[in-house]
């Protein structure tokens, strides 16, 4: 625990919201809990070809905040897997101590998205780190800033057709974006994308054991009680499992 909490205060720049001995919520304003980590019992290493987290998104309100945390990474010598163009973002790629996936990015103004029809034009091009790094060459980094949210989380799935079912007929995403047969990107309101599924750890991979590192559970936040009754119904049409505790689904 005490080795993913200096990961993710130091080289993140989380702040912590409150701490156990064994859990710890994460913030970027002080006041919205972003992410929780937990170290649970008998613990064992992240397992490749499983089903689970492939990466989770970081969305920076400001390209100057994407520069600056680059600069960081440079400074402090911390690796990074990847830095990519995808045309609506630019993005950072690195894992945290236990393999887990991270992605740091900031978006391009919607109205320079491309679209066909309903479908979003994005791509994996090289990042202009140089021109980036320009664009912060004057600011400081102090950890995440205000305004950080969670852009999106990417999974890799067993299968998709079931899976776009469930997320496009349960939960009322649109498909907005489709890599062949093997990924699929879905969002609401017209983003480049909220939730990325793919199969690139094979399909019919296995889900990890219940002890392993990785995800354990995300939050889907719906904008008033009116949506939540009426996902709650679309789930049960299409025969999904709910359940209920203390309001939350």
């Amino acid at each position: 625990m005490e080795r993913s909490l200096a990961f993710y205060e130091k080289v993140i720049g989380f702040k912590v919201y409150e701490k156990t001995d064994k859990s710890a919520q994460l913030t970027a304003d002080g006041e919205t809990v972003l992410l929780s980590i937990e170290q649970p019992s008998d613990v064992i290493p992240k397992k490749g070809r499983t089903t689970g987290l492939y990466h989770f998104a970081l969305l920076l309100p400001h390209r100057t905040d994407l520069a600056k945390i680059l600069k960081h990474f440079l400074q402090t010598g911390y690796p990074l897997q990847g830095a990519s163009d995808h045309l609506v973002s630019e993005a950072l790629y690195l894992a945290d101590p236990d393999g887990n996936g991270i992605e740091i990015y900031t978006d391009r103004s919607a109205s320079k998205w491309e679209w066909n029809e309903s479908q979003v034009v994005m791509a994996t091009e090289a990042l202009d780190a140089e021109n980036l790094l320009a664009e912060g060459i004057e600011g400081t980094w102090n950890g995440l800033p205000e305004g950080t949210v969670m852009g999106h989380i990417h999974l890799h799935v067993a299968e998709l057709d079931k899976t776009e079912e469930f997320y496009t007929k349960g939960l009322g995403f649109d498909v907005v974006s489709r890599y062949g047969p093997q990924a699929l990107f879905i969002s609401t309101g017209k983003y480049h994308h909220h939730i990325g599924l793919n199969t690139w750890n094979g399909v019919g991979a296995p889900t990890p054991p219940a002890n392993s590192v990785g995800l354990e559970s995300y939050a889907l936040v719906l904008p008033d009680e009116a949506s939540l009754k009426d996902t709650v119904a679309s789930l049960k049409e299409i025969g999904a499992s709910i359940a209920e505790e203390n309001g939350v689904l």
